[in-house]
C-alpha cells in the first residue's frame, strides 16, 4: 500500500471487547410495531411557542451571529423543560426525538435556524462538521454523484442505514436535523435501533458477530488535513458497561477497501452485507417523512438512519434543504476533538 493510502488505525477502542452473546431489553429494543405514532415525538406547545416568539424580536433587533448565541442568555425555561424531555428520550427512550414543530410561516429561514441553534444546545455541544470547522451543515442536494469527497448527503442518492461520521476519531453523540423545504417527491426518513438489529443477529447470524468487533477499512472522505492517512480502521461494534456503540457506513467500508486496493475477507464481507438486509427489513424501522419546521435529534451510537432517494422540485427556492447539527459533548470542539 502506498504511503498517501496509509490507515489510520483508530485507537479510540483500544481493547476490542468480546461479542456480547445476551439479547438487550428495554425501551430501545423497539420496533416499528412496537411504537405508537406519538413515541418519539414532542409538539411545541404555548408556552415554549412564547418564549420563541420574544427570542424572535429579541433577535431581529440585536443580530449576532449563529455561532455565537449562547442558550444560556436567554429565558428560555419552557424550552429547556422541552428540551430535557427530549434528551431523557435520547438517553433513556427510542433513541430519537421529533420536536413538531417550528412555524416557518411567522419565522424567516434565519430565525428558525438561530431558533435550532440554542435548542440544539440544550441537549449537547455543537461541534465542528467538517475539518475546516464547518458548523452549521446545508444538506441540499449539489448535483453530484456519491462517492470519495463527495458525502452522500450532498447527493439525492439512496442511503443506507448508517451512523454520521463513522469515519472520524469523535463521531457526534446526537445528530440533528432541521427541516426547511423537503423533497417533491422522496426524501422519506428512517430511524432504526442497533439494540433490535443486534438481538436480530444474535437470534439468527451469531456466528458473525465476533467479525463485526474486529477492524473495518472506511473511506475519511477527504475530511482531514493533507498529509493525514485517507483511510482509517476501527470496528463496527463496540460494548462496556452494558452499553453498544456503533459506528458505521456500508457505503465508507466499501469505498474503503476499494482505495486499499485489498479485499474484504470473506467473513467480514458477509457480517456486513447480513448486517446490512437486517437492518433494512421494515419490521426493524420506523419512517415518517419530514415536514417543514420539524426537527429530528438522534443518538448516533445506539441508532441508524438513512433516507430514500428523493426528487426536488425545479424551482431553486424549493429545493428539499435540512440543516444539520452535530452534537458532542466528549472532546474539544474541533472536528477531530
Amino acid at each position: 500500500m502506498s504511503d498517501e493510502l496509509a490507515v489510520l488505525d483508530d485507537t479510540t477502542w483500544q481493547h476490542a471487547s468480546q461479542a456480547r452473546m445476551e439479547p438487550f431489553s428495554g425501551p430501545i429494543t423497539w420496533t416499528s410495531a412496537s411504537l405508537t405514532p406519538d413515541d418519539g415525538m414532542i409538539r411545541l406547545g404555548s408556552a415554549c411557542r412564547r418564549e420563541l416568539d420574544t427570542l424572535v424580536e429579541t433577535l431581529r433587533a440585536n443580530p449576532l451571529p449563529i455561532v455565537l448565541l449562547n442558550e444560556q442568555d436567554f429565558e428560555l425555561e419552557q424550552c429547556r423543560a422541552m428540551m430535557a424531555e427530549a434528551k431523557q428520550m435520547l438517553s433513556d427512550g427510542p433513541g430519537f426525538v421529533i420536536i413538531d414543530k417550528l412555524p416557518l410561516d411567522d419565522y424567516s429561514k434565519d430565525d428558525a435556524k438561530n431558533i435550532y441553534w440554542l435548542l440544539s444546545q440544550m441537549v449537547a455541544r455543537p461541534v465542528a462538521q467538517s475539518w475546516d470547522g464547518k458548523m452549521v451543515y446545508d444538506v441540499r442536494d449539489q448535483g453530484k454523484p456519491p462517492g470519495n469527497g463527495v458525502r452522500p448527503d450532498v447527493t439525492n442518492a439512496e442511503q443506507n442505514f448508517h451512523t454520521d461520521n463513522s469515519y472520524n476519531l469523535y463521531p457526534p453523540e446526537y445528530v440533528a436535523l432541521l427541516c426547511l423545504q423537503p423533497a417533491l417527491e422522496g426524501g422519506i426518513s428512517s430511524v432504526v435501533s442497533f439494540y433490535t438489529v443486534y438481538n436480530q443477529m444474535i437470534e439468527r447470524h451469531p456466528e458473525l458477530l465476533a467479525r463485526l468487533y474486529q477492524p473495518y477499512i472506511f473511506d475519511r472522505q477527504r475530511e482531514h488535513a493533507p498529509a493525514d492517512p485517507k483511510l482509517i480502521s476501527h470496528p463496527l461494534f463496540h460494548h462496556e458497561d452494558g452499553h453498544l456503540r456503533c459506528r458505521l457506513s456500508h457505503v465508507h467500508v466499501v469505498n474503503g477497501y476499494r482505495m486499499a486496493g485489498s479485499t474484504l475477507d470473506a467473513e467480514g464481507l458477509e457480517a456486513l452485507e447480513t448486517l446490512e438486509a437486517v437492518m433494512r427489513e421494515r419490521q426493524w424501522c420506523r419512517e415518517f417523512f419530514f415536514e417543514p419546521g420539524q426537527i429530528q435529534i438522534v443518538d448516533n451510537q445506539r441508532c441508524g438512519h438513512r433516507r430514500t432517494g428523493f426528487v426536488d422540485y425545479p424551482e431553486a427556492e424549493r429545493k428539499r434543504h435540512l440543516v444539520r447539527l452535530w452534537l458532542r459533548d466528549a472532546g474539544r470542539r474541533f472536528y477531530n476533538g
